[in-house]
Parts: structure tokens; sequence; C-alpha cells
């Protein structure tokens, strides 16, 4: 009895459960990368401009942020006494806490494809991206190549390196249900059918009144009027019909049905009624 008691709360609250409302959310993290190359032109010139000093690239735009390429020909620590070149990768324009993965290339320069590397990019992080806490901030190497072994390698070619630089930055989006307010023009089917008829084009059948010709469209009349419906498309109606001729109505009024300035009803000229028709608008 005490199980077939339990197992019915279950049941009832797994029903409870099916009736609730279920909304969902979605967050992506992503990068969104660029690439920057750096040419350093007269290598030779810029030694010896002192340790800590830099020669810097434009700056260039990635992932909504400026960044900047420094390389200091004769290391960025004194106590490398010039031994090393250092090559940074600085924002450079005004953030907080931008996390980014980041790459600093040097490029061979023989076409043989032995560049020297250093990437966040391929590869896990114990700790993440690397974050950037304000403007200034640098991501790189002290000690990015030993400067006698640089001066004696294929990255340098006619006095200058090259540089490339990668930036990923890194993006989270959340989205969730979207609701879209799509505003419903008013019609005007019965200005545009109005201006169609007015137009002539298109038309295949003609009315006859008093004295007077109306060209009209066949598939309108029959849509309005389930009179010319029957007369026209009905079982005993001619859908090859091309001029029907309307007796007891004015030429005027009639040319105010056809052109729709009236409401909808069954329209009469003395005691006959003539047509049954419907305003399009």
């Amino acid at each position: 009895m005490g199980t077939t008691r339990v197992c019915g709360e279950v049941s009832s609250r797994s029903s409870k459960s099916l009736s609730q409302s279920l909304t969902v959310s979605t967050s992506t993290t992503e990068t969104v990368n660029g690439v920057h190359e750096f040419k350093i032109c007269g290598y030779s010139l810029a030694k010896g401009v002192g340790v800590g000093k830099y020669v810097a690239s434009d700056t260039f735009m990635i992932g909504g942020y400026s960044w900047a390429i420094y390389f200091y020909p004769d290391g960025k620590s004194p106590e490398d006494n010039s031994s090393y070149v250092s090559l940074f990768i600085a924002l450079a324009s005004e953030g907080a806490d931008v996390r980014a993965l980041f790459e600093l290339t040097l490029v061979d320069q023989s076409g043989n494809g032995k560049h020297k590397v250093h990437s966040h990019f391929g590869r896990a992080l114990e700790s993440g991206p690397y974050t950037l806490k304000y403007r200034g901030s640098m991501w790189g190497y002290k000690r990015f190549f030993r400067r006698s072994s640089l001066e004696s390698s294929d990255y340098l070619k006619e006095n200058s390196l090259l540089v490339r630089c990668r930036v990923g930055v890194v993006k989270s989006v959340t989205e969730g249900p979207r609701c879209y307010n799509i505003p419903v023009p008013v019609s005007n089917l019965g200005q545009q059918l109005g201006n169609l008829l007015e137009s002539g084009k298109g038309c295949d059948v003609i009315f006859q009144v008093d004295e007077e010709t109306y060209n009209a469209h066949k598939l309108v009349l029959a849509t309005r009027s389930p009179v010319f419906k029957a007369q026209l498309f009905g079982p005993l109606g001619n859908p090859n019909t091309k001029c029907i001729t309307i007796e007891d109505m004015e030429a005027p009024i009639f040319k105010d049905c056809l052109f729709t300035d009236v409401p909808s009803g069954i329209f009469s000229w003395g005691a006959t009624p003539v047509f049954e028709f419907t305003h399009p608008g």
C-alpha cells in the first residue's frame, strides 16, 4: 500500500513538471581573429638605440581594440646586456580585462618556411587566454631571439626583419528566445485593384452600360460578385464571354461599383437586383 501511494505521488509530480514552460539560452565564446605584418627595415641602424627602447608598428584594429607591435633591438631588460632582442604585442586602446590569444612570428625570409613562432593558438592553455588589464599592457618575450644568432640567420634579409602578429580577441555572446514585432501595413487592396482596372492591363471582358463601355477582369469580378461568378465560371456560365450588357443601371453608378467606391452589398436599380458585390478593401 505504501509503495502504491509513493508511486502515485511521483506520477503526479511528473505530470506537473511536464506542464511547465521551457526556455533555452545559449552562451557562445569564440575569438575574433586578425593578423598584422610589421616590416622592420634598417635593422643595423636600429641597433644601439639602447636597452628598453623600441621601434613600434602602426596601430591596427582587431576585435574592436587597437593594437601595436613593439620590437626592442637591444632588448627590454638591462640584465640581458643587449644579448637578446625583445618582441611584444601591446593593447593600444582603452580597455579593461581584454582577454585574447596571441601569436608572434619571426618570418623566415629565405622561403624555407622555418619561422620562429610563439603562439597561444592550437594548444590547451591551463589558465585560459591572456588578460590585458589596461592600455599599454603587453604580451611577449624579453628573450625572443639571441641577437648574435638572429644576425646570422635567414630571418634577417637585406637588413630587414618581418614580424607577423596574430591576435584573437575572446568574445562571449548569450542568445535566448527572440520576439519579432513586424508591423503589418493597412490593406490598400481596393486602391490597387482600382488602379489595375483604370490602367486597362489584363482586362478580358467588356461591360456595355447605356452608351458606355468598361473594361474589367473576370477573376476579380468573380471574386467580388457571386452573380458574376456564376455567369462566368458556374455550371451554366460561359467562361469565354467577352461582353456583358448591363440593363436598368446608369453608367456612372456602375462605374462606381467597378472602381470600389461603394460599400459591399446587393445593388439594385428600382426594385430589380442587378448584382451582388463585395468591397475588396
